[in-house]
C-alpha cells in the first residue's frame, strides 16, 4: 500500500502559476502510472493529466493542454503538476492518484483505473 499527500495549492490571480506536489510513501511509484484530477463545487471529478508508469508518454484534458504539465521525479516518489496560465474555471481541489496497473496512458482518463488517491489539495484563482 502507498499513500498520498499533495501539496502546494492556495490562491493565486489569473494568468499566474502555481505547482503542486504530490509525494508518495511505503513504496517506490517507479512503475505506477499516475495521475492528476480535481473536483469544482457542485460537478463532478473531472481529469485534468496523465503519465504512464514508464513516464514516457503524457496525456491532458483538453481544458489544459498546453497549459498544464505532469512530470514525475521517481527518486523522490513525487509527481508534479506545473499549472500557467491559469483561469477562474481551474478553481478546483486537486487530487493526485496512482495505479501498479499499465494501461494505455488514454485509459488513464478514468477514476476506475486508480488504485490509490491523495486527500486532495484546494487551488483558488481569482479573476
Amino acid at each position: 500500500q502507498i499513500q498520498l499527500v499533495e501539496s502546494g495549492g492556495g490562491l493565486v490571480q489569473a494568468g499566474g502559476s502555481l505547482r503542486l506536489s504530490c509525494a508518495a510513501s511505503g513504496r517506490t511509484f517507479r512503475n505506477y502510472a499516475l495521475g492528476w484530477f480535481r473536483q469544482a463545487p457542485g460537478k463532478e471529478r473531472e481529469f485534468v493529466a496523465a503519465m504512464n508508469w514508464s513516464g514516457g508518454k503524457t496525456y491532458y484534458a483538453d481544458s489544459v493542454k498546453g497549459r498544464f504539465t505532469i512530470s514525475r521525479d521517481n527518486a523522490k516518489n513525487t509527481v508534479y503538476l506545473q499549472m500557467n496560465s491559469l483561469k477562474p474555471e481551474d478553481t478546483a481541489v486537486y487530487y493526485c492518484a496512482a495505479t501498479r496497473f499499465r494501461p494505455a496512458v488514454g485509459a488513464l482518463t478514468a477514476e476506475s483505473q486508480y488504485d490509490y488517491w491523495g486527500q486532495g489539495t484546494q487551488v483558488t484563482v481569482s479573476s
